[in-house]
Parts: C-alpha cells; sequence; structure tokens
C-alpha cells in the first residue's frame, strides 16, 4: 500500500520539524535545501526581510542565537489536499539578542499556528500566526502603543 500525499507532506513536515529541534544550523539549512521548494511563498510575522528558503533560513538563524534551547511541540495537525496545518507550543531560554532586546535570561512559550502548502511532496508555501506578542512580554518588552508596526516583506 503506497503513501497517501497528505501522509508524505506531513512526513516532510516532520523530517524538517526534527531538524529544527536539533539546534543544529547545518542540519537546518541543508533540511531546507531537501525539502523546501526554491521559490518558497513565506508570509509569517519574522525578524527577516529576506524571502524564500534564504528567510526560513535566516528566521532559525535568528531564533537559535536568541534561544539557543528553543524547541517546538507539534500539538495537532491537520492534513486536507495539498496543505497541512500545524499548531505548535514553542519554549526557549532568552539567552541572545532578539528584536532588539538584550538577553534575558527569561524562559517564554508561546503558541503558533502554520498552514504548510506542498508541491510535488516539497514546502512551497507556509502562512504563520505567531503570539508575538506574549513572546514579547514575556521577555519585559515595553508596551506598545498605538497600532502594531507595518508588517514587510515575508512579515506578515
Amino acid at each position: 500500500m503506497s503513501e497517501s500525499p497528505a501522509e508524505r507532506d506531513k512526513a516532510t513536515f516532520v523530517r524538517f520539524h526534527d531538524a529544527v529541534n536539533s539546534g543544529d544550523l547545518e542540519l537546518i539549512a541543508k533540511t531546507i535545501d531537501e525539502v523546501v521548494a526554491p521559490g518558497l511563498e513565506f508570509h509569517a510575522p519574522v525578524p527577516t526581510g529576506a524571502t524564500g528558503r534564504e528567510a526560513l533560513k535566516q528566521v532559525w538563524a535568528v531564533l537559535l542565537r536568541a534561544f539557543p534551547d528553543l524547541r517546538v511541540a507539534v500539538e495537532e495537525t491537520i492534513a486536507e489536499g495539498d496543505k497541512v496545518v500545524f499548531r505548535n507550543r514553542v519554549t526557549g531560554t532568552h539567552l541572545g539578542e532578539y528584536r532588539g532586546l538584550a538577553p534575558t535570561g527569561r524562559t517564554v512559550a508561546y503558541d503558533e499556528i502554520f498552514v504548510v502548502r506542498f508541491v510535488d511532496g516539497r514546502i512551497a508555501g507556509i502562512r504563520g500566526v505567531v503570539d508575538v506578542l506574549a513572546q514579547l512580554r514575556q521577555l519585559g518588552a515595553p508596551p506598545f502603543d498605538g497600532p502594531p508596526p507595518a508588517a514587510g516583506p515575508g512579515r506578515g
């Protein structure tokens, strides 16, 4: 019995997820090159102006510099058609600069949801919702006045 496209796509994302949780930037970059389409459409509140695969690589470099023990726990997975949705709980200790905040040593825990689109077994699109406000509050960031900052390329 052959694996369904949805099962293949979930397995591809699990491979990416396992690389991310390794904390090894070289392995993460290698896995991104193998499982992510070159023209990745990446829409999430990420601290980078890059696009495609490079945006994803830069996100993990920034996150792991700031939170070297970062862990992403997948709490729910839903697959339908060419998309897989993941609801995650992220934890880590703030030991490096992040979004202009000096290291605090504080632990953060926040939620995120990603809709991942696949083409021919590779990740071709990612749309994410990350609870950045909870993340920043836990780090002691000052309250924000006015509307949220405008989304830039690859940020929303």
